[in-house]
């Protein structure tokens, strides 16, 4: 194999093994290692809409869309019309939601030292850093499919 072919492979299987490893470790707390990203992400702030949650946690709309409903059914988020656009929605933790993350934060504690002993100091920025020029890299580039269009859009945030 090539470079060329080993470092998509590489990066799905380092993917796969938090993803595996994460919804493991948040199964006894009923929210998945995907929920747990939306947690986190709006943990870094005050309320923000349905479509900057998708961006900022490199998401389409429809998957996020459908992770708010359940984790509002939960207590966990709150979704209301944003006052200044009303084709869109503001989403913000609820106080459970915030204790919730801080449990799952504590619980994931153990993935993430497993992480970063794995890697030398230096490296774990270095990845952090190429990481995110490859995800900008990718990012830039318009997708193009040839799905339906009765799909929701961003704009379908409700």
């Amino acid at each position: 194999m090539t470079e060329k072919s080993e470092l998509p492979m590489a990066l799905r299987a380092a993917y796969l093994a938090l993803h595996r490893q994460s919804d493991a470790r948040f199964a006894k707390y009923g929210v998945t290692a995907d929920q747990f990203v939306l947690l986190a992400t709006l943990s870094r702030g005050n309320a923000i809409t349905q479509r900057e949650l998708a961006r900022r946690m490199s998401s389409d709309a429809s998957t996020v869309r459908a992770m708010l409903v359940l984790l509002e059914k939960q207590g966990l988020v709150r979704r209301e019309l944003h006052p200044s656009d009303s084709r869109a929605r503001s989403v913000e933790l609820t106080a459970s939601g915030k204790r919730k993350f801080n449990q799952l934060w504590k619980a994931g504690e153990s993935i993430r030292t497993k992480i970063f002993a794995s890697l030398e100091p230096d490296e774990s920025e270095a990845l952090i850093r190429l990481l995110n020029r490859v995800a900008d890299s990718l990012t830039a580039e318009p997708v193009t499919t040839s799905v339906s269009s009765d799909r929701p859009t961003l704009d379908d945030e409700t």
